[in-house]
C-alpha cells in the first residue's frame, strides 16, 4: 500500500468520526448534553450550543475528509480530539477500572485517535491525495 493511500484512509476515517459526532449532536441532543455533562467537566450544553457544535463538527469532518484547508482543519481536529482525550483520561490510564472508578475500556481508543490526528499534521505534505494538495500543484 502506498503512503498516499494510507494517509487518505486515515484522513477519511478521522473526518468521518467528526461527521458521526456532529450528526449525533443534531439527531440526539439529549445524548450530546449527557456526554458534555459527564465527560467534559460538567459543562452544560443547551440545544443551541449543541446545534452549533454539531454543525461545526459536520463541516470540519467534511473538510478533513476532502483534505481542504488542512492548515486550519487539522489543528481544529487535534483540539477536539485532544479535549475528548482529556475528558476520558481515566479510561486511557486505567481502562479496566482497577484504580479509577467509572472507567471504560471502550474509551481507550481516544489516545489512538488523537495520535492519528498528530500523524496527519506531521505528514500533511505527504498526503498527495488531499484536495488542497492537488490544487497546490
Amino acid at each position: 500500500m502506498s503512503p498516499a493511500v494510507a494517509l487518505a484512509a486515515l484522513r477519511v476515517t478521522l473526518g468521518w468520526l467528526m461527521v458521526v459526532w456532529g450528526a449525533d449532536k443534531l439527531a440526539n441532543p439529549a445524548h450530546g448534553a449527557l456526554v458534555a455533562e459527564h465527560f467534559y467537566f460538567g459543562l452544560p450544553a443547551g440545544p443551541a450550543l449543541l446545534t452549533v457544535a454539531g454543525v461545526a463538527q459536520l463541516a470540519l469532518g467534511a473538510l478533513v475528509i476532502a483534505g481542504l484547508w488542512r492548515r486550519v482543519a487539522y489543528p481544529a481536529l487535534a483540539a477536539i480530539t485532544g479535549l475528548t482525550l482529556v475528558g476520558v483520561w481515566r479510561s486511557v490510564l486505567d481502562p479496566w477500572g482497577w484504580t479509577f472508578e467509572g472507567t471504560n475500556a471502550l474509551f481507550f481508543p481516544s489516545v489512538v485517535i488523537f495520535a492519528g490526528v498528530l500523524v496527519l499534521i506531521a505528514t500533511r505534505a505527504q498526503d498527495t491525495m488531499a484536495l488542497d494538495g492537488r490544487r497546490a500543484r
